[in-house]
């Protein structure tokens, strides 16, 4: 009701960044970022997705690890994807086989067609669930569409902090 009252979402009103051909990704979690190969889903250990790295999550907060627009959220909360403006789609994974959860456990603040700055809160997962009814909390951060991507330069082999920590930098193709 407040939305029709006073005109648009918070969301809405976040400035978007001049497109100049490079993307630098922070942390979505608190946690250890680790090559996608230490990811226990071939799908993404062999990069079938596409390239990126994962994160071994210590908390249950994700955030924006880029300004962008939230191209998809699953209906289960298990995965959100984000467009940069650049035109690099980012998915971010919570956990292996969570999407058998049916989204118990997770809790989504943003939506579809959401503008997000770095560090706005997306999903908040249960930890101990997941880690009781998935797989892994490993958390993979992919380029789904590397064919517009000249270079990927990682950090791997760290602790970092959600919405802090540089991840990923992405040079596109110009």
């Amino acid at each position: 009701m407040f939305k029709k009252l006073f005109g648009k979402e918070k969301k809405q009103d976040v400035e978007m960044p001049e497109a100049d051909g490079k993307d630098i990704l922070v942390s979505p979690v608190n946690g250890e970022v680790v090559p996608l190969s230490e990811v226990p889903d071939p799908t993404f250990a062999e990069k079938m997705m596409g390239d990126g790295v994962a994160v071994k999550p210590t908390s249950g907060t994700i955030v924006a690890p880029i300004t962008g627009e939230v191209m998809q959220l699953f209906p289960t909360k298990h995965a959100v994807g984000i467009k940069t403006v650049n035109g690099v789609e980012i998915l971010l994974h919570i956990g292996i086989e969570t999407v058998n959860m049916q989204g118990e456990g997770f809790k989504a603040f943003v939506k579809e067609g959401d503008r997000v700055a770095v560090g706005d809160k997306l999903i908040e997962f249960d930890m101990d669930m997941v880690n009781e009814k998935a797989e892994s909390t490993i958390t993979p951060v992919i380029v789904t569409n590397g064919d517009i991507v000249s270079t990927i330069d990682k950090v791997e082999g760290q602790q970092v902090t959600a919405g802090e920590t540089t991840i990923l930098t992405i040079t596109t193709k110009q």
